[in-house]
């Protein structure tokens, strides 16, 4: 293939539903998760699921990296923000993200120096054009977008600016699939695994999936075709009783991941302890900090901030959208409260949230009115 159209072919697509559809089982429910919300918004901007059986569900997964960040942690960035002589910068969906204390939006609208940027690099930019501010990178991000980040500060030591320094936020794919492999509320069958992250890790770490909970997972693209593929070699394993890592994406994912991204990622952060999801609690090594050798660079250690805990609002029910236990449709303050424009919870906010996958290609109608029937 060459062109993204052919991707997309719409006599395919009804060929590889014909196949998934041959594969299920008469009488049994399948539950499949994507686990990236990238995956999520090809879903319900193509209408994917218009080609599968009702038998086959699919639920969403922690894979947005806007969307894990809890409310503490936007609010130890505003309090960093609003400090005198900073220039905080971060990316754009982060702008809007509530915390308990507001967004990075409104504390820019009082007179913080908050600036999105299109990547850590051009916050470095910005700190060699203002040598006498101090400037932050919010970053986030699971593994994909870790080694931009940790090239960045490699470079500022290289370059020695020590006006330049990085809040981390970033996480890790393998440690939160556990939780919620681990959790009483939700039943799957198969995982469809997130193919920027496995650019960088590979396939590797998901084989403890189909081998400690015998559940196949399939690393997928990211156009309609690949979604379906992707599913059509799920129900294969399901209805030959085989559990194994496959990847689709073999265009762009490696077995073995990316080494040179992997040696960067070593040299630069280290696992924390503990680091709490929005919506999953504290869940152990499942974040990066600095290491000590770029610890000249932290945020954290430069600037005092809060570290408060801030629960959810009780309204919000971001976390079980999160964990797949609900579709966005089902929270209360879907649609009416929580819209992208006046956003409550953090899926509502990021281009991967699944809420907002939900409310702008209007894919919440039909459900609503399935359910009230």
């Amino acid at each position: 293939m060459k062109f993204v159209d052919e991707y997309r072919d719409a006599e395919l697509a009804r060929g590889l539903g014909a196949q998934i559809a041959a594969l299920a089982e008469p009488g049994r429910h399948y539950k499949v998760m994507e686990v990236c919300g990238g995956h999520t918004h090809t879903i319900y901007k193509h209408g994917i699921e218009a080609h599968l059986p009702e038998s086959v569900e699919l639920v969403h997964g922690p894979g947005c990296p806007v969307c894990v960040i809890p409310m503490g942690r936007v609010d130890d960035g505003i309090a960093i923000a609003k400090r005198p002589n900073v220039i905080f910068t971060c990316f754009g969906d982060m702008m809007r993200v509530p915390g308990g204390d507001g967004s990075l939006l409104e504390a820019k609208a009082e007179g913080a120096d908050v600036r999105f940027v299109y990547s850590p690099l051009d916050a470095l930019k910005i700190a060699r054009e203002n040598p006498d501010r101090e400037v932050v990178f919010y970053a986030i991000g699971f593994e994909t977008t870790a080694p931009s980040t940790a090239l960045t500060l490699m470079r500022a030591k290289q370059e020695g600016l020590k006006n330049f320094s990085v809040m981390c936020n970033h996480v890790t794919i393998v440690p939160p699939l556990k939780a919620l492999l681990e959790s009483p509320d939700l039943r799957l069958d198969a995982f469809i695994g997130p193919g920027h992250v496995s650019t960088v890790v590979g396939c590797r770490p998901y084989e403890f999936i189909p081998r400690d909970y015998g559940q196949p997972v399939v690393v997928a693209g990211f156009e309609p075709l690949d979604l379906l593929q992707s599913i059509f070699m799920i129900m294969r394993q399901l209805s030959e009783g085989r559990a194994e890592v496959e990847n689709q994406y073999g265009r762009v994912v490696f077995w073995e991941g990316n080494p040179r991204a992997l040696d960067v990622l070593q040299e630069v952060f280290e696992l924390r302890p503990h680091f709490e999801w929005r919506g999953l609690g504290f869940i152990s090594q499942s974040a990066l900090s600095l290491s000590d050798a770029y610890a000249d660079w932290d945020a954290e250690l430069r600037y005092d901030v809060p570290g408060v805990r801030v629960a959810d609002p009780k309204a919000c029910q971001c976390g079980e959208v999160l964990k797949g236990v609900i579709k966005p449709w089902e929270c209360k303050v879907f649609g009416t409260a929580c819209t992208p424009e006046t956003p409550i919870g953090t899926c509502m906010v990021s281009s991967e949230g699944a809420c907002a996958a939900y409310y702008n290609f209007g894919r919440f109608a039909k459900p609503k009115a399935r359910a009230g029937a």
